[in-house]
């Protein structure tokens, strides 16, 4: 009987400390979050330049709730991006993009479903916390072939798009210097790899076709392709504790794009960003 209670004694102390390393690896990818709160809701419109002219292919929005995953409390988010009937014609994109997360911004799931010129893709991650490190298990599905499977462990903390930008908007770039770089390792379904976020700046800007004029930080988003750093998207966000996504350019592999915030409700703070043209 002594022995079988120590073996027990034994068994909960070992859970006990696994818990606590897990808890502790799951802290150190934690954030406070000062911009958003439950039913924040974003809209933009969608622009792509087709033989040097602007044109309006589509809408997008994002909204974000609070809601519970795995038992726990959690933030989810989406991002939903429609091509109009006239774009389809050139190129159907249908997109949705979604994140769970702690309500301390530690990512815990992320799926995107993409159907972009005809073909279908699905990636999806999965995180965990264990032996003081963050693991990654990725699944990626094409049309319907058979889905191929990845995992990958670091001591460093990992992210998706949705739960970075998240984390972003919660960023104090007070003090930061043009130039300023910020590296994280990427989970996208595929591969998880380093990129990087640098600040470029703080500039107003005037949403398209409107005389809402807002002050903004300034951001580029850069991934390495063939050894050489490649700018995928500039992103312009309030200057003020929101820090809203006002404008996006972003460069495609089949050209360039832009969105336009067009719509916010729901917002955790002030907009002093603001300004009257």
């Amino acid at each position: 009987m002594k022995t079988t209670l120590k073996r027990l004694a034994l068994t909960a102390c070992i859970l006990v400390a696994l818990a606590a390393t897990a808890t502790k690896a799951a802290a150190q990818c934690s954030s406070n979050n000062t911009a958003f709160k439950s039913g924040e809701t974003l809209t933009y419109d969608l622009y792509f330049n087709w033989k040097f002219v602007w044109a309006k292919v589509g809408t997008a929005s994002m909204n974000t709730t609070q809601t519970i995953y795995q038992g726990k409390p959690a933030w989810r988010s989406y991002l939903i991006t429609r091509g109009s009937k006239k774009a389809d014609k050139l190129f159907v994109m249908r997109d949705t993009l979604m994140a769970y997360m702690d309500m301390d911004l530690i990512p815990r799931y992320y799926v995107k479903k993409a159907f972009e010129g005809g073909t279908y893709r699905r990636n999806e991650v999965w995180y965990s916390y264990p032996n003081a490190q963050c693991a990654v298990k990725m699944r990626y599905q094409k049309n319907t072939n058979e889905p191929s499977f990845s995992s990958q462990s670091s001591k460093y903390c990992a992210y998706d798009m949705i739960s970075m930008l998240q984390r972003a908007r919660s960023f104090d770039a007070t003090g930061w210097k043009k130039g300023h770089r910020i590296n994280f390792l990427m989970a996208d379904g595929k591969h998880c790899e380093w990129k990087s976020i640098v600040y470029r700046g703080k500039k107003k800007f005037t949403i398209e076709n409107t005389t809402t004029t807002y002050n903004c930080l300034v951001f580029s988003f850069l991934e390495k392709e063939k050894g050489k750093e490649k700018e995928i998207v500039t992103f312009y966000i309030t200057d003020d504790k929101n820090h809203l996504p006002v404008r996006l350019d972003l460069n495609l592999n089949f050209g360039v794009a832009k969105a336009f915030l067009t719509g916010a409700r729901g917002l955790r703070n002030p907009q002093t960003s603001k300004v009257s043209k």
